[in-house]
């Protein structure tokens, strides 16, 4: 199912597979140029949730694995989870990062079904690391060459629950449940500054992300699952324009991405 809304003078598109022609993005068209950044929340493979014990076992029945805390009930505390902050500091250090020698948690306040507490446990103005960078060959088929892609910061939250949209009806009568397993489970969130300028950099980058939270151990990576998420940000403007104006599209909750011929 794919739904648009406007918000703010920001396009958002909500979809689970974003198919990328190899001609349509690379190509600059009439003078303009492509600009694209990419936030990515990584699902940590912690035993239990962020700030309580609860376990995260992928497909459990639907609102099992839920607690007062990860609820968010009147007079519950949250617990850091130590081993999501070992993970920050891997990725981090992985990513080229500056660690945090001090870091805190903010509440960041919005209302959606999906999220109980009425609010996230996120991280704002000092977030975990900042200033980093990856490095990337890429493929001869894609032009080749040697790309580096700044990244801003990692900040360390929870997730949200997640809605099971029904395969039936018309997009005026859309039903769903609630499963709320997932509320509370750790996540990192890796923003990258715009420095792609097609598809192609786009999906190496994203690819170069799994491979490396892999490697590291710290998620499965699976975008099928959800445990790897990408919010893309796309940008167009005049070849040789500094700015990006007020415009953009945002490609939210990618969990797939493919080319085509």
């Amino acid at each position: 199912m794919i739904f648009t809304h406007h918000i703010g003078g920001v396009f958002h598109i909500y979809l689970s597979v974003l198919f990328i022609t190899k001609t349509s993005v690379e190509q600059k068209i009439l003078g303009y140029e492509t600009i694209i950044g990419i936030e990515t929340h990584v699902q940590l493979s912690t035993l239990t949730k962020a700030f309580c014990s609860c376990p995260y076992p992928y497909g459990s029945q639907p609102n099992t694995t839920v607690c007062p805390v990860c609820m968010g009930h009147p007079g519950t505390l949250p617990v850091l989870n130590s081993k999501v902050i070992e993970f920050a500091v891997k990725l981090g250090l992985a990513l080229n990062y500056g660690l945090s020698m001090t870091s805190k948690f903010d509440r960041k306040q919005y209302f959606y079904q999906d999220l109980p507490k009425g609010y996230q446990i996120s991280q704002f103005d000092i977030p975990i690391a900042i200033k980093g960078f990856i490095d990337l060959d890429l493929p001869v088929e894609f032009g080749g060459g040697h790309r580096r892609f700044g990244i801003t910061r990692v900040h360390m939250e929870d997730d949200a629950g997640k809605l099971i949209h029904s395969e039936t009806g018309s997009y005026s009568q859309v039903s769903f449940s609630l499963d709320l397993n997932r509320t509370g489970v750790p996540l990192l969130e890796i923003v990258s500054k715009p420095d792609m300028r097609s598809g192609l950099e786009a999906a190496e980058y994203a690819a170069e992300i799994e491979r490396l939270v892999r490697y590291l151990g710290i998620s499965i990576g699976n975008m099928q699952e959800g445990s790897l998420r990408c919010d893309v940000n796309i940008f167009v403007r005049p070849v040789g324009q500094s700015n990006f104006g007020t415009k953009r599209l945002m490609v939210s909750t990618l969990l797939l991405v493919a080319f085509t011929g």
